[in-house]
């Protein structure tokens, strides 16, 4: 049955508003990995090549089988017998308008990966492609496919299935805007117990690793460019760390405004920020190009989606997945309790069907145009004869957007542009993940104290760095996949639980509409025979007259 009353887990630990299994336990494991990175950093490259060859090689199937699931999942919830369910009630409201909604959506959920891997993805595709010959026009049209595939429908799914299922138990149920929430219907009121801590401990994890991942190819990309626009600033790695400390201490302070107003703002102004990027690459460009390979690589993406989506080597000895699409998906599973949970506490008010389809569909083709506008475009120079993209992707896929840009008019413009957003999108990943994290360590709560909230943004830019100090790039990836791993399993227990719970409101509907129904035909023969015996009186009044 419904939860009828909100209930937050916070309990005070050592004089903190917070849930204290969650929030130490957390900390103590956030600690743990620092050290063992910081002590063991030789040891520790190692550990992390091994472990992400092993996870991909032996359970790369189950990644692309889940993630095939939830975009089954989500179809189902736009278009079955739940749809028309409304986010908070039936009388809720959104919050937001449609145009903030969806520029948050789009700056907590891509970010910055698009920036980093719209020119990079598609020349490796090209380069390195898993099938048929490499530097073709076919190997063309397929790399853009397989980064459709990456950034596209699948990817949105698994945050539409998080934040629908936590906006759902949130605003409709009562409960707390936690994970460990959504496994009401069977868990019942054991979700604030040991099973419910554990849960939204893997949760923390997962957000701290996979923004640590984001965190940390944003700051490679601004010291690349900032090297490659201004030669003198160096873009090592003390470099990076450095920005990681500055980028983070501007998060904090935007943290501290809360969603209304610094997360908020900050977003709206980074999607204005990639629109005009956009708009000067797509016009400087080949436009009529940029615009007809939209429309190619879209159809095709449409035309090959169920053979790229189950498609996972079977019949291959080697390992392309596991560098791409096997981390891609865990990649995007370790952001959506992230994503999710900012998803969810900006969509109050909308149906189930506007929800997952505003989710689904405006974010994937607007990814689908700015990885054509960047991605088409640079395999056209490449394959023209123009290999400086191609030598820059090879050499350090940080510095391939500013090379992208030298090609164009108004090169360092652009350069100083494109920087500028990557540490807009730094921001906004890292403030909004750290109003996530804070709520699920706080027990759901949406106002926690100021200094928990500057901790966690703290302690992400804390992960970045350390990542980037015990392995680079490799680091970041492994990270992701081990953490990804058993969130999968749990989103897809997820599926059932969204499911069980929306199947008792609608039968709770379907009583009180039936309920209605019967007050309504009660009342209707109750006029009938009053408007009978009106008509029987009249009669006999007028047949006394006589």
């Amino acid at each position: 049955m419904m939860s009828k009353v909100a209930r937050s887990d916070t309990k005070k630990s050592l004089g903190l508003e917070v849930n204290g299994p969650v929030f130490w336990s957390s900390i103590i494991i956030l600690i743990i990995s620092i050290t063992l990175v910081l002590v063991f950093r030789k040891d520790a490259e190692t550990f992390f090549s091994s472990a992400q060859q092993a996870v991909t090689s032996n359970m790369g199937w189950l990644f692309i089988l889940s993630v095939n699931v939830f975009v089954v999942f989500c179809l189902y919830m736009a278009f079955g017998k739940f749809s028309h369910i409304r986010l908070g009630g039936k009388d809720a409201k959104p919050e937001f308008s449609t145009s903030s909604w969806f520029a948050m959506l789009f700056s907590a959920g891509m970010g910055i990966g698009l920036l980093f891997w719209s020119i990079a993805e598609p020349i490796n595709h090209f380069q390195t492609p898993p099938l048929g010959e490499a530097g073709t026009p076919a190997a063309a049209r397929q790399a853009m496919n397989f980064t459709f595939l990456h950034w596209g429908l699948h990817a949105w799914a698994i945050y539409a299935l998080v934040g629908l299922s936590l906006a759902y138990f949130t605003y409709s149920r009562k409960l707390p805007l936690t994970i460990r929430s959504v496994f009401y219907p069977f868990l019942g009121e054991r979700i604030h117990g040991r099973i419910g801590d554990v849960i939204d401990v893997l949760a923390v994890i997962a957000t701290l690793f996979g923004l640590a991942t984001s965190l940390g190819l944003g700051v490679k990309q601004v010291a690349a460019g900032l090297h490659h626009v201004f030669p003198g600033i160096a873009s090592d790695i003390y470099t990076q760390v450095m920005l990681i400390a500055g980028i983070t201490g501007i998060a904090t302070i935007s943290v501290v405004t809360g969603v209304d107003k610094g997360v908020r703002i900050l977003s709206e102004w980074n999607v204005r920020i990639a629109l005009v990027i956009l708009l000067a690459v797509l016009f400087l460009g080949p436009t009529v190009f940029i615009l007809g390979s939209y429309v190619q690589n879209t159809g095709s993406y449409i035309g090959n989606f169920m053979q790229l989506s189950f498609w996972n080597e079977a019949y291959s000895s080697g390992n392309w997945q596991g560098g791409w699409t096997v981390f891609y998906w865990a990649w995007w599973i370790s952001w959506a309790p992230f994503v999710g949970i900012f998803i969810a506490r900006v969509s109050k008010g909308r149906t189930i069907r506007e929800f997952v389809l505003g989710v689904l569909i405006v974010p994937s083709l607007l990814s689908f145009l700015w990885m054509t506008v960047f991605g088409s475009t640079a395999l056209r120079e490449v394959l023209g004869g123009n290999d400086a993209v191609a030598l820059a992707v090879a050499d350090d896929v940080s510095t391939a957007l500013f090379v992208f840009f030298e090609q164009l008019p108004f090169s360092t413009i652009l350069s100083v542009i494109g920087i500028i957003l990557v540490a807009g999108f730094f921001v906004t990943s890292s403030d909004s993940g750290s109003l996530v994290v804070d709520s699920l360590t706080s027990g759901g709560r949406a106002d926690s104290p100021v200094g928990i909230r500057i901790f966690w943004a703290l302690a992400e830019g804390a992960v970045a760095a350390v990542l980037l100090l015990g392995g680079g790039l490799q680091a970041l990836q492994t990270a992701v996949i081990l953490t990804g791993l058993p969130f999968a399993l749990i989103l897809l227990i997820m599926c059932y639980s969204l499911y069980r719970g929306l199947s008792e409101e609608l039968e709770e509907e379907n009583k009180l509409g039936k309920a209605q129904q019967r007050k309504n035909y009660q009342q209707l023969i109750a006029e009938m025979l009053a408007k009978r015996a009106t008509k029987h009186e009249a009669k006999a009044a007028e047949q006394s007259k006589d």
